[in-house]
């Protein structure tokens, strides 16, 4: 497994993480989906142990993950498995559970989230503690006040690195100079590479002040893996952020299985193949420090670790974008 350095801090994750947004069950935030279809505490054990004795030592969390399940739960299999939680990278956002506060990122719930983040997790430090958006009121009004309680957090000792998650460039222009993270995480992959991709305006913020990008969703929430038929597509449970959805809708999978059958007749036809094509592709972006696909069991990690034994040429990678960019 190979390790990556975030920003200029001294801590280095390994290249595929794990994300636990899955582990949070299905849920609700402020009346919409925001959770996924519920998982089974031992198979996520399982999933763990095989994803650590692997190398993996990174994982991604979030306060509205099952609002706390899943960070409480990320807590129980660590110890569990007689695993050390210091021993590894363990982040965490905040922003999307606003709770009673008139919005999440008012400095007094900033911090009473980290708090309880700390709890969930138990643990005295959050290695890697993200904004988990941009939106930092209608006129950005919060964005100064938030950024000096996550920098009074790192002082106390509570965060080591600072962290930005956001969903559009303009969202990310607008806080970097301000919170000065050593981190943005955002989507990334090989249907969109759009913050990534050289001489993007987010990959000249991570250039000019020396980030390293977290991509989740490089699987494209499964869609990568061809799994998904077109005549007959998925439905999901109330609670799971997938529902109504048009990415998982008849037309939009109807096109898009073709260009995964040129991609396996290139790469080869199992599940690990296409995973493997998939986070390889993300990670030979050079700001890149790591993905963080979700799981589910076992097995569901050990596709996600074929990423780390997969190498692309440049005829290779030239091929996946003129497949599933077009």
């Amino acid at each position: 497994m190979d390790y990556r350095k975030l920003g200029t801090s001294d801590l280095k994750v390994s290249e595929i993480s794990l994300g636990c947004w899955t582990m949070g069950g299905l849920n609700w935030v402020d009346g919409k989906p925001n959770g996924w279809a519920n998982v089974d505490e031992d198979e996520i054990a399982e999933a763990v142990k095989a994803a650590v004795d692997a190398g993996v030592n990174h994982f991604d969390n979030a306060d509205v993950y099952g609002n706390g399940r899943a960070e409480r739960m990320l807590r129980r299999v660590l110890r569990r498995l007689g695993l050390k939680s210091e021993d590894f990278v363990i982040a965490t956002k905040m922003g999307h559970f606003k709770g009673t506060a008139g919005h999440a990122y008012e400095p007094v719930h900033i911090r009473h989230q980290c708090e309880q983040s700390l709890i969930n997790l138990g643990r005295d430090y959050i290695d890697l503690y993200y904004f988990h958006h941009g939106d930092f009121g209608a006129k950005g009004e919060l964005l100064e006040a938030a950024a000096a309680v996550m920098d009074d957090l790192v002082r106390e000792g509570k965060v080591r690195v600072k962290g930005q998650s956001a969903y559009s460039e303009a969202d990310f222009e607008r806080a970097v100079p301000v919170v000065r993270p050593a981190v943005l995480q955002s989507w990334a992959h090989a249907l969109d590479p759009r913050f990534v991709r050289p001489g993007s305006r987010v990959s000249r913020l991570l250039e000019e002040h020396g980030m390293s990008f977290v991509a989740f969703s490089p699987l494209a929430q499964a869609r990568l893996l061809d799994k998904f038929d077109p005549a007959r597509p998925p439905s999901f449970e109330p609670g799971d952020n997938r529902r109504d959805n048009a990415a998982f809708g008849a037309e939009a999978l109807a096109a898009l299985k073709p260009k995964l059958a040129r991609l396996k007749e290139r790469f080869g036809e199992t599940t690990e193949d296409l995973a493997s094509v998939a986070l390889r592709y993300v990670l030979e972006f050079p700001k890149v420090a790591c993905v963080i696909p979700g799981f589910r069991n076992r097995r569901q990690v050990e596709c996600n670790l074929a990423g780390g034994r997969r190498q692309l040429s440049e005829d290779d990678l030239r091929f996946i974008e003129a497949t599933l960019q077009e």
